[in-house]
């Protein structure tokens, strides 16, 4: 794992998504301060307090849930913490990906760092040697219901603390979690009262692909405004409809960025100059290419929304029962992952019609009767060759399982806990959906670009603005142009990690700045 990312102080200020990424998606390490470590103690010192009490507090002297009737001895306390980690840590279906994993770790880790869950400083340091070690706790699609924390993920986290459950290692290696804590010198944690409750509590795990999200799309819209801007050059149509005046009339802040970077692609473009005159007999292009600032601007601006949730999230403490500042130990409702999942499937909307509009262009362009003069199907010799008839099929069938991804998970609740946990979010459901679709959107627009480059090509010896040229020139040193039909598959792959790992935006940055 690459430690080559500036290390990231928990504790103090909130998180920011970009943070979140450097940690879960490439390896950077955590800090602790010794402010944040006096913090922990002093939260702590109250937990230890009612422990010693005799007035039953919850998660502290009591069960869990509905079993939160119960007052428990002090000796089974231990015994409860261990017995609530163990039971909880029943999740099933695939592994969750590493960087989900190493996501809710980290904000686990800044809740527990603020001083108000009562947790031993011990715990917290061990948290945190774990991610800068890359011990990678197994967790599992199915378990949590978005309420009352994502319990079943983190509880597996919580399991690998306590030295019990399996792991990967640093290479990836599945081993258990005592062999991996062993090699990397970290002593297991005994929990002690309420650590077991603090350490689960949280919706940690769809915050942490909340943030991911977040960040992958503010990359993807910008590239889907590329892809637009390559097909409008490629299908001839028109730059005055992106002008700025016109966009004023309507005056959304995304779809106002996402024409200025049409304007900026399209600019000094001889193809969109070619047909520029008096001479041009087309009145108005389609909705897919007149309209794609209106659509991904919603989709920016619903992007927009889901930051302003994520940030207000990542300066959130969520646990329950809390610690707070004045030494009262409080339950409350903050568990509930309703504002994290309604943006969640908000953007899982958004995602499904930034592709599906991607989608339409790239048929077009296929089309000899709406393509203005391009090849069918962009084949080399229609009818011998297919050309980007099936890529386009692939987009289909990729949009159309989208369509079914933004069927919003939060609508749906399942009573749990003998009813005490009667209405429950669906948040990290809704999480995972949107991960698929950020997939699916990042292979859509792979085939837009590998068929709107295709078609620049054919348009020779017109050549496309300084911009989008130079998108094509950097998909060209890794994909050859126009020809006989070849191998599709790999090379729709191959641009699919182009756009991942910001190529393909930084191509086109590197003429004119994208907002």
């Amino acid at each position: 794992m690459s430690t080559a990312a500036a290390p990231v102080a928990v504790g103090g200020a909130p998180l920011t998504p970009a943070e979140v990424l450097a940690v879960a998606r490439h390896g950077a390490r955590v800090t602790l301060t010794e402010e944040t470590r006096k913090a922990v103690r002093h939260g702590r010192e109250r937990v230890e307090t009612l422990a010693r009490g005799e007035v039953p507090a919850y998660g502290v002297s009591t069960g869990f849930g509905a079993l939160a009737t119960r007052h428990i001895a002090p000796d089974l306390r231990a015994r409860l913490q261990r017995s609530l980690i163990r039971s909880h840590a029943a999740g099933t279906g695939p592994e969750v990906e590493r960087e989900v994993v190493r996501a809710l770790m980290l904000l686990r880790l800044r809740t527990l760092a603020s001083g108000n869950t009562g947790v031993e400083v011990a715990t917290v340091e061990t948290l945190a040697a774990l991610l800068n070690a890359g011990i990678t706790p197994l967790v599992y699609e199915y378990g949590s219901l978005g309420c009352s924390g994502d319990l079943a993920p983190l509880s597996h986290v919580a399991l690998a603390l306590m030295g019990e459950g399996e792991v990967r290692d640093a290479g990836g290696a599945l081993v258990s979690a005592s062999a991996a804590l062993r090699a990397a010198g970290i002593a297991p944690v005994e929990l002690g009262a309420k650590e077991g409750l603090a350490l689960i509590n949280g919706t940690d795990g769809m915050l942490g692909m909340l943030a991911l999200a977040c960040m992958d799309l503010d990359r993807l819209l910008k590239v889907a405004d590329i892809t637009a801007a390559m097909s409008v050059e490629a299908l001839l149509g028109t730059d005055r409809v992106f002008a700025e005046d016109l966009q004023r009339m309507r005056p959304h802040p995304g779809q106002a960025a996402s024409a200025a970077n049409l304007r900026a692609l399209l600019a000094d473009s001889p193809i969109v100059a070619s047909h520029r005159g008096p001479d041009c007999n087309r009145v108005q292009d389609a909705y897919s290419l007149r309209c794609a600032p209106q659509v991904a601007g919603a989709a920016r601006d619903t992007l927009s929304h889901a930051l302003t949730v994520a940030e207000r999230e990542l300066d959130s403490v969520i646990d329950n029962p809390v610690v707070l500042d004045d030494g009262r130990v409080e339950s409350n409702g903050n568990f509930h992952g309703a504002p994290v999942a309604y943006v969640l499937d908000f953007l899982a909307i958004a995602v499904a019609d930034v592709a599906s509009i991607a989608e339409r262009r790239t048929d077009r362009m296929l089309d000899v009767s709406r393509s203005h003069g391009l090849p069918a199907f962009l084949a080399d010799d229609p009818g011998v060759d297919s050309g980007h008839m099936i890529a386009q099929y692939t987009q289909a069938a990729v949009v159309s399982e989208l369509k079914r991804l933004a069927v919003p998970a939060s609508v749906d609740s399942i009573p749990s806990s003998a009813m005490q946990e009667d209405h429950v979010s669906m948040g990290w459901s809704a999480a995972r959906k949107l991960r698929r679709a950020v997939d699916g959107l990042t292979a859509v627009l792979a085939v837009e670009l590998l068929t709107a480059a295709r078609a620049l090509d054919l348009r020779s010896p017109l050549e496309p603005g300084p911009a989008t040229g130079a998108v094509v020139r950097t998909l060209r040193e890794h994909v050859p142009g126009p020809g006989p039909d070849r191998y599709l598959a790999p090379e729709i792959a191959l641009v699919q990690g182009l756009i991942a790992d910001g190529s393909v935006l930084d191509s086109a940055a590197s003429v004119t700045p994208l907002h």
